[in-house]
């Protein structure tokens, strides 16, 4: 992880409809780096999201991916970051090769080499012996593998994930959290992370912040917030722990 910041925001606000949803925020992401964005449904994680992948503009303040306005440099910013969602959208009769070839095509990836981006993918995310099987056949945990094998062929510099694990048995969610982990390790992306399960944001992630009621009141190292929340200056501690303070203490 290197100390450049990927993403700023100043006094990121969005309202809707004189509804607040996003309060006021201000954060960094730096390269390399895995962040958990937490938060209750109704939070304001996926209003955040959208601006940042410039779907919706800030009521006030401003937002930076790469340097650059997200509604203002769509295309510049979408070419260089990729989004995992809780269900990916691949044609079901294509197979894994031919979806990531038509990726490849789609970014305007010369054929001399996607078709060695496509094989060093798919190797991977562990899908290399399955490639050449309808995407259709796939179970969920396959699918979401092959998502991260779409971030891998765009070489992506930033990945927001959203609920990748959402659905998978308890061993497809750690080996997805496991490639995760690895891929910031070798290729130093940056992920911001939105995850209900605690214990494995905990596990990988360097930073974590905490979004309640559109703000976000808390931001950093696990051990950090557990010094300043629980006053617990050891491993003998949770995030799930921390997490729930702040819960409480952000109820209305």
């Amino acid at each position: 992880m290197s100390g450049k910041i990927l993403i700023e925001t100043e006094n990121l606000t969005k309202i809707y409809n004189g509804r607040t949803a996003v309060d006021r925020l201000s954060f960094h992401l730096l390269e390399g780096e895995v962040f958990g964005f937490l938060g209750p449904n109704g939070a304001g994680k996926t209003t955040t999201l959208l601006m940042l992948l410039g779907l919706t503009e800030p009521t006030e303040g401003w937002v930076k991916v790469l340097g650059l306005d997200p509604s203002r440099n769509p295309i510049a910013v979408k070419s260089q970051i990729g989004h995992l969602q809780e269900n990916m959208g691949f044609y079901g009769d294509l197979n894994a090769w031919q979806m990531l070839d038509f990726i490849a095509e789609l970014n305007g990836i010369p054929d001399d080499s996607a078709r060695e981006r496509c094989e060093k993918a798919l190797r991977a995310v562990g899908l290399l012996d399955e490639a050449e099987k309808s995407i259709r056949t796939f179970s969920r945990g396959m699918r979401q593998r092959l998502g991260i094998a779409e971030l891998l062929i765009k070489e992506c510099r930033i990945a927001f994930m959203d609920e990748p694990t959402l659905g998978l048995d308890p061993d497809a969610t750690n080996r997805m959290m496991d490639l995760v982990e690895q891929l910031c390790q070798e290729t130093n992306m940056t992920v911001l992370l939105s995850s209900h399960l605690l214990h494995l944001v905990q596990r990988i992630c360097h930073r974590v912040g905490i979004m309640i009621r559109g703000k976000m009141v808390a931001c950093g190292p696990v051990e950090q917030l557990a010094r300043e929340k629980l006053g617990i200056d050891n491993d003998a501690y949770t995030l799930e722990q921390v997490y729930m303070k702040y819960f409480e203490e952000g109820r209305p």
